[in-house]
């Protein structure tokens, strides 16, 4: 007869999440993963069948969270302005908690860049041409850029929220709020 679990599995997702965002994967352990969810090994490879299979959990559950700051983004009607706050709005949910820096897909893309992971490799490829499909879509609202502008301002863009998340782990709010205007100087 199998055990119950102990435990709810969306809890222990968000904390071995917050864990992997604040350390890298790489730098995550086993024991760690026990400490802070509060459950042993036995149960961790029960539920996720190892910490790949826990990691891969985890940014499907930071994705949900980020869902709906891009339901906003995908929604809004201003182009270029909808972009700037996207920015914005990207940099609060990834500040919830304040021992977590940045963006855990951004994070995760920088860490993996190298990998032949094919899983985690697939998800960020996903999720990154979904952002840059999203650029286009609000560049386009201005109808007087052509076609490859829009495509050279949304690589630029794409490779600005990769430097606005990696900055967010270090920067001041008022470096940041300057990066940010910065940014959309000539756009």
């Amino acid at each position: 007869m199998a055990r119950k679990k102990e435990y709810k599995e969306e809890e222990v997702l968000e904390k071995a999440m917050n864990l992997f965002w604040h350390n890298s994967y790489e730098s995550t352990s086993m024991q760690m993963l026990e400490k802070e969810m509060g459950i042993n090994k036995f149960s961790i490879y029960s539920s996720f069948g190892s910490k790949h299979g826990l990691f891969i959990e985890c940014l499907k559950c930071y994705k949900i969270k980020v869902n709906r700051v891009l339901q906003k983004f995908k929604n809004a009607s201003e182009g270029v302005a909808d972009i700037k706050q996207f920015f914005k709005d990207s940099i609060d949910i990834d500040g919830e908690e304040k021992k977590l820096k940045g963006c855990l897909l951004t994070n995760t893309y920088n860490e993996f860049s190298e990998s032949e992971d094919l899983i985690i490799r697939e998800q960020m490829i996903s999720f990154m041409d979904n952002l840059k499909s999203l650029f286009i879509l609000k560049l386009k609202m201005n109808l007087d850029k052509d076609e490859e502008t829009v495509m050279k301002q949304a690589n630029f863009l794409l490779l600005a929220k990769h430097g606005l998340a990696a900055a967010a782990r270090v920067n001041s709010p008022e470096e940041i709020k300057d990066y940010i205007e910065m940014t959309f100087k000539n756009i």
